[in-house]
């Protein structure tokens, strides 16, 4: 039984990292996979109910999908209503380097309180209207995918694989900025001073210009609030987002629980101003929560399903828990080394299986656990390598994230160049930041 369901996972794992050749979904192929795995574990297993095994999986998965789901829609409020359009306001320079810091910078912070992949979609928008020569565009590019992924890598919140580890209880939202900040910051500066000496003089300005008044755009979705009423949605949603931490610590929720009533909040608001306003009648399908809805990648929550589902059954077996062993005996419980190959993984294959695999793995060990066991209790040092490692790793390789797949399409920036470029950066910004946590450690 568990041999079948190894096959399984492995035969759907090759098909999701062959998406490209195969053309089959990555979500149909997930879910297919996750209930596979569970119908072998049943009916090998006819004494037990779904009731007692399968369904405790469920809760623990929903928790994941549903913080996914409601996050996803406030950022896509937020960005369908104009409320990241302060960004490009606020990026007046012409000199190149100093547009590069202010680029890595932006990127870097906006990916901690929203997400990698939708920091890299309004940061490529943003870079569009700002820098005309291609070649110089593209290495402002490839430092939004550095920048995103290190942005997301020491936030509870941006990053898939931080949620899933907040979520269960892995990291703590204090110890994760505390713990991996630094790193974090190290790992994305020393690529950007590097990218730095690359660039001189002035950027050549777009021709599509930069927005110097929301009076000049046309009325469409990205416009159709007031300048008030963007500043009301962008507040509502991005500050929300960054007090999800805080409502799970005054009132002992789950996140999702937070994330459901900020999306309310937004959504009641949003409302209200629509019926106050009968210019925006015309225009509601696009501003209104519920049209919007309609917008969410739905495709990608799936994926996240049928992956959780699937991984859950291979815990079930025991199998994680036994690969765990192997791993601690074969690196000696070098945590350094465990999660350093993690991180190189995830820049060729997908993070939040690999992070939820070693979610299986291992327990989460008491606070009174001592020795070796103390890497392993929330915040110790396993955990917190698994988020920066699993992060930043998919920077190595730009497909090896999420930030990097959208500045691939939206930039048409090839592999081969990117590799030659910013592989060997990205690399060396990963291991400096192990290396500062490990100096962390010793003061």
């Amino acid at each position: 039984m568990t041999t079948i369901i190894i096959i399984i996972f492995v035969l759907g794992y090759l098909c999701i990292v062959m998406e490209s050749f195969t053309k089959v979904s990555k979500s149909a192929i997930a879910l297919f996979m996750g209930v596979a795995c569970w119908a072998v574990y049943m009916m090998a297993h006819p004494g037990l109910s779904a009731e007692e095994v399968f369904l405790p999986h469920v809760g623990e998965t929903c928790e994941t999908i549903l913080f996914l789901m409601g996050a996803m829609t406030i950022v896509e409020v937020v960005d369908s209503n104009g409320g990241f359009g302060f960004v490009t306001k606020y990026l007046r320079t012409t000199k190149a380097r100093v547009l590069l810091w202010e680029i890595v910078l932006i990127t870097f912070v906006l990916s901690a309180l929203l997400d990698n992949m939708t920091t890299s979609i309004v940061m490529a928008m943003v870079l569009r209207k700002l820098v005309k020569e291609r070649n110089q565009r593209l290495l402002y590019a490839g430092m939004i995918v550095l920048a995103a992924n290190s942005g997301g890598a020491f936030s509870p919140i941006g990053d898939v694989t931080t949620i899933m580890l907040w979520i269960r209880g892995c990291i703590s939202s204090s110890g994760i900025i505390g713990n991996m900040f630094l790193p974090s910051v190290v790992s994305v500066a020393i690529p950007a001073i590097f990218v730095s000496f690359w660039l001189k003089g002035d950027v050549e300005t777009s021709d599509e210009g930069v927005l110097e008044d929301e009076s000049d755009e046309p009325l469409m979705e990205q416009n159709a609030f007031s300048r008030r009423g963007k500043i009301v949605i962008f507040l509502i949603g991005v500050v929300g987002l960054t007090l999800v931490p805080l409502f799970r610590t005054l009132t002992g929720l789950p996140p999702f629980a937070g994330i459901l009533g900020i999306l309310s909040i937004l959504w009641i608001v949003t409302e209200l101003m629509i019926r106050r306003n009968k210019r925006l009648l015309s225009l509601e399908k696009r501003v209104r929560v519920a049209g919007i809805l309609k917008k969410i990648d739905m495709s990608t929550i799936l994926f996240f399903l049928g992956i959780l589902f699937a991984v859950g059954a291979l815990r079930e077996t025991g199998t994680l828990g036994n690969l765990g062993v192997w791993l601690n005996s074969t690196f000696k419980g070098d945590v350094y080394a465990v999660n350093g190959i993690i991180g190189v993984l995830s820049s060729v294959v997908d993070n939040v299986p690999l992070v939820a695999s070693a979610m299986g793995m291992y327990n989460i060990e008491p606070a009174t656990a001592t020795g070796f066991m103390q890497s392993f209790t929330q915040d110790g040092d396993f955990w917190n390598l698994l988020a920066y490692c699993a992060g930043t790793g998919g920077s190595i390789l730009i497909i090896g994230s999420a930030a990097g797949v959208v500045i691939m399409g939206l930039e048409r920036m090839s592999f081969g160049w990117y590799f030659r470029k910013f592989s060997w950066l990205a690399l060396v910004g990963y291991l400096a930041g192990m290396a500062t946590y490990w100096l962390q450690g010793l003061l």
